[in-house]
């Protein structure tokens, strides 16, 4: 087929050349059935398929956060919190933390203090649970995560959890305590994990407590500042229940328990547990 020039010299449009020869190209290049185009928009689909298919499974494997919650409390107050899938976390006194909901997981940062967490039980969604370098990782169970300033104490109530802090893995069940100080986790230790959580209840409950480790604890629920003691007063032993809503007067009973005496420094506040 030749394609032919006008007068001017000019090739005709590509339009007219088609008609001019188009039972020639039909002859040469005949349309494929419609019956055998169905099978290519089919194949179109089944690749378009394939590939939201593919696009969805790298979205789920990089499980991305899509929502994030802040919780705080105050020295001296306490917060209960339902979250949106059913668990509850209560916070003790000065606590902060973040909850990131993701499309496959549920994380917590427990950046101070110490919370209780009641978690609804999500197989193919595991709770998890970080403080410092220890990680806490459940499915659904309850337990305390207290961040203290040179390490992080993690208690069961019900269930399995999986502690981590660099090292093999140390898995804890009902009325089970690991102490984790930097990449070391503790022994594992058995404890009664509902005195050792009464705190949610609003009390402190000391028996046969040294007095610094009491103080420490009291210290935790009141702002005013309370003075080191010596090595003498600091080894008598305290034993009580106490509660944390009245967490000043706490101080004050100490006479009635101890040989001591609760002196307050009007010029800056700090009190000060002197030999009676």
């Amino acid at each position: 087929m030749r394609i032919e020039q006008d007068q001017s010299g000019d090739f005709q449009p590509a339009e007219q050349a088609i008609a001019r020869h188009r039972d020639v190209l039909m002859e040469r290049f005949p349309l494929p059935p419609a019956s055998a185009a169905k099978p290519r928009r089919r194949g179109k689909l089944a690749l378009a398929a394939v590939v939201a298919a593919a696009a969805g499974v790298a979205v789920l494997w990089a499980d991305p956060a899509y929502r994030t919650d802040y919780l705080s409390t105050p020295v001296g107050h306490q917060l209960t919190a339902e979250l949106a899938d059913g668990s509850r976390i209560v916070l003790n006194t000065d606590t902060r933390l973040d909850i990131a909901w993701h499309l496959r997981s549920r994380r917590v940062q427990l950046h101070t203090g110490q919370a209780l967490f009641d978690v609804e039980h999500k197989t193919y969604r595991p709770f998890t649970v970080e403080a410092g370098d220890t990680r806490v990782t459940v499915v659904g169970t309850m337990f305390d995560v207290w961040r203290k300033p040179e390490s992080v104490q993690v208690t069961v109530l019900r269930g399995r959890v999986k502690v981590q802090s660099g090292g093999e893995p140390v898995y804890l069940t009902e009325n089970q305590q690991v102490q984790a100080v930097g990449q070391q986790v503790s022994a594992v230790a058995a404890v009664d994990a509902a005195t050792q959580t009464v705190w949610k209840d609003g009390k402190l409950m000391f028996d046969r407590t040294p007095l610094r480790d009491a103080l420490q604890e009291m210290q935790r629920y009141i702002s005013t500042r309370i003075a080191p003691v010596d090595d003498e007063l600091g080894s008598l032993r305290v034993s009580g229940v106490f509660d944390t809503a009245r967490a000043d007067a706490m101080l004050d009973l100490l006479p009635a328990i101890l040989p001591v005496a609760v002196a307050r420094d009007g010029s800056n506040g700090v009190v000060r547990i002197k030999a009676r």
